[in-house]
């Protein structure tokens, strides 16, 4: 049995995996956004799934960002009241245990790599297109973390082969313009439509807009698309991955694969590319179970 938390920027999901990957106790709430109050519903809903298991275990968390070797404390978080703080020291305390961080981006790959999409596979890169923008590398069955934690990072990278309406970029929240995140996230993708049409949609109204034929949402799906595949090639001529799996809300966008992959060959540095680009096989539950991966 293991147990797991994935601390997402809306929702807060702990689960218990049994030893076949199934589950064994499932709970989540919104995600109160403020330090405090979500270190306390972490505490409550891990209380709540031991107790339905009869069971106390080690904990994994996945985290938007992550610590920072040198200090511990969280860096590099969207869900921007966790940066600064001593996130594992705290949870640690108040659940009286070991936790395990990892980026959620990461525990989306583990997942993935172990019984999911990637599985069987022996290089996994996957992807977060929701909230944020965040990735992942398994290679052989083993989370490529990297020497300062940021191995395979590309959310803060900028949208490559920019075009002149694309330069100089939206501002991020990192302090850098034009990053892959203001482009090919959720909020990204409401911000371009938002930019080119004037209107204050969401991306559940812009894709409904699409495939009810309305040209500008159209429009900006096929640009959603084009965006995507440059950032995908781009990680392709670094690292070549044997499968590219996609997770987040925009990954459940069916029309985003339709020529994905044509799209990425045609940036690769190759005569031939032709590995697959999958939605997750546990969609939003990814980031959980491979939470609960942490600790094997």
């Amino acid at each position: 049995m293991r147990i797991g938390v994935d601390f997402g920027g809306t929702k807060i999901e702990a689960a218990a995996i049994d030893d076949a990957g199934g589950f064994a106790a499932r709970v989540r709430r919104p995600n109160p956004g403020s330090y405090d109050s979500a270190l306390a519903v972490v505490s409550e809903l891990v209380a709540e799934v031991e107790g339905s298991v009869g069971a106390t275990r080690a904990i994994g968390i996945a985290i938007p960002g992550s610590p920072s070797p040198l200090t511990g404390l969280i860096r590099n978080a969207n869900s921007q009241y966790l940066n600064g703080r001593p996130f594992q020291a705290d949870l640690q305390q108040d659940l009286g245990r070991p936790v395990r961080l990892a980026n959620d981006a990461n525990c989306l790959a583990l997942s993935e790599a172990v019984d999911g999409a990637g599985e069987g596979h022996a290089s996994v890169y996957a992807v977060i297109l929701g909230t944020g923008c965040g990735a992942g590398l398994v290679i052989d069955g083993q989370l490529v973390e990297g020497r300062h934690g940021v191995a395979a990072e590309m959310g803060h990278n900028p949208l490559p082969w920019a075009t002149i309406d694309e330069v100089p970029g939206p501002a991020c929240w990192c302090g850098q313009s034009n990053c892959l995140e203001t482009w090919i996230s959720g909020s990204g993708f409401a911000r371009a439509h938002h930019t080119a049409t004037g209107r204050d949609w969401t991306c559940e109204q812009i894709v409904e807009a699409m495939r009810a034929g309305d040209a500008q949402a159209i429009e900006q799906v096929n640009l959603l698309r084009d965006r995507v595949a440059r950032a995908l090639a781009s990680v392709v001529n670094l690292v070549d991955p044997e499968i590219i799996v996609l997770g987040g809300g925009l990954s459940n966008i069916p029309e985003l694969y339709e020529g994905l992959d044509k799209a990425i060959a045609a940036r690769v540095f190759s005569d031939i590319w032709n590995a697959a680009v999958v939605p997750a096989r546990w969609g939003d539950s990814s980031g959980v179970r491979g939470a609960a991966r942490l600790w094997e």
